[in-house]
């Protein structure tokens, strides 16, 4: 019977990939198995009392006792005689952890998750080795759903720093920032947190940065500038803006970085400008012009429309642009217009209850009550899954409308 599992090399290993405090893990039977494998215990078979266990308790008194070595091959024929013991399984992937052996570890974390989908800690430990591995998109799918099963809140700073990474290596760059954003709020400021921030901010996908180039300097004051912002210390975050916009005013992102700042500062003229000054160098428009059109929304929608329809022009299959287009439609009294592009919205957004309550208005306010009927209810139906399921961390509110332009989502089929 286990009393308490030591990881120490796994911690130390974390401690040199983040340059993050955390202290050790303890997992015990009594409280984190039970908690999280009461589902497979209740299936194991019953072993042979006096091979399995014998096995079984030599395992574990090595294990506790840090003799790796000697525990690996007592785990293995323990776990040959009964395949069902989730605790063998993960005991056995701790230790391959301990001893950088991340194939091995995957594979013991995933019997364990075969025995029990909803052992979050084990999704958690899984997509660090995969990290480790190189496969980003399995590692960053066991990470989320290792948020979204709930795990060992120890891990959580480890957790939000390689969700973070591997988003802003997808390309996911708002999703990105959330969980770098997260770690800030928690006063998490390593080095590396400012730079994936930093990276992140300014929409690049690059695994690392030559360490003393001017690019590194940029990432590093805008890394620090959205780190003071998620803290909501807005005024240090604009002298961090005004360090970088001085290195190079020309930077790719960083008007527009900034202007999402000042937009949860809720200066709104401030961050149309420097969208605009964005527009004069950034080749990549279609975020740009989405950004203005939305701080634009229900503050002066008419000075929104151009750049709205601009973006729906040059980027027709991209379902927020419409969406935002039929918005900025209704609010100037052009219903009819604003019919067709929500109706294309709502192919491309199926799930977006926020575009049904829209398209119910404007089907009402074009006389078309029984179309508009069928779109509320759609709503309600959305709206009533949503309060079911965490809101997702993914996006960012501007004047009430969610922006996820920069990850590319929303484009239609």
């Amino acid at each position: 019977m286990m009393s308490v599992l030591k990881i120490g090399n796994f911690v130390r290993q974390l401690l040199c990939i983040t340059a993050l405090t955390l202290p050790a893990i303890l997992c015990s039977t009594a409280a984190a198995q039970n908690a999280q494998s009461s589902g497979a215990s209740a299936r194991q078979s019953r072993p042979s009392p006096a091979s399995f266990s014998g096995l079984s308790a030599r395992a574990m008194a090595a294990v506790e006792a840090d003799r790796l070595d000697e525990a690996i091959p007592l785990l293995r024929k323990a776990l040959a005689l009964n395949p069902k013991w989730a605790e063998g399984w993960w005991s056995l992937g701790t230790t391959f952890y301990d001893q950088d052996r991340y194939a091995d570890a995957a594979a013991a974390f995933q019997k364990v998750i075969a025995l029990d989908p909803k052992h979050g800690t084990a999704h958690a430990l899984l997509g660090l080795c995969q990290f480790q591995l190189g496969d980003d998109a399995a590692a960053l799918g066991n990470i989320e759903a290792s948020k979204e099963l709930g795990t060992d809140p120890q891990l959580r700073d480890v957790v939000f720093y390689h969700e973070g990474l591997l988003l802003q290596r997808a390309g996911r760059f708002i999703g990105a920032q959330a969980a770098f954003a997260s770690l800030c709020r928690g006063a998490t400021q390593s080095e590396e947190v400012l730079r994936g921030f930093g990276m992140a901010a300014l929409h690049m996908r690059d695994r690392s940065l030559p360490p003393d180039s001017d690019v590194a300097v940029v990432v590093g004051s805008i890394g620090r500038a959205e780190c003071l912002a998620a803290q909501k210390n807005f005024d240090a975050a604009r002298q961090e803006f005004a360090h970088a916009i001085a290195a190079d005013p020309r930077f790719p992102w960083v008007h527009y970085a900034l202007g999402r700042v000042l937009i949860d500062e809720h200066d709104i003229p401030g961050a149309v400008d420097e969208f605009k000054s964005e527009l004069e160098h950034n080749q990549d428009r279609i975020p740009v012009l989405l950004q203005i059109a939305a701080a634009e929304y229900k503050v002066d929608s008419a000075a929104g429309l151009p750049y709205a329809e601009e973006a729906v022009q040059q980027a027709p299959r991209v379902a927020f642009g419409h969406f935002l287009l039929g918005l900025l439609l209704l609010n100037t009294d052009a219903h009819d217009k604003a019919v067709p592009e929500l109706e294309i919205a709502s192919r491309g957004m199926p799930r977006d209850p926020k575009v049904f309550w829209a398209l119910s208005s404007a089907y009402q306010q074009a006389g078309r009550p029984q179309d508009a009927a069928k779109a509320r209810a759609e709503f309600a139906r959305l709206k009533q899954l949503d309060e079911k399921q965490t809101q997702s961390a993914e996006g960012s509110e501007s004047q009430g409308i969610v922006i996820n332009v920069a990850d590319g989502s929303g484009a239609t089929p």
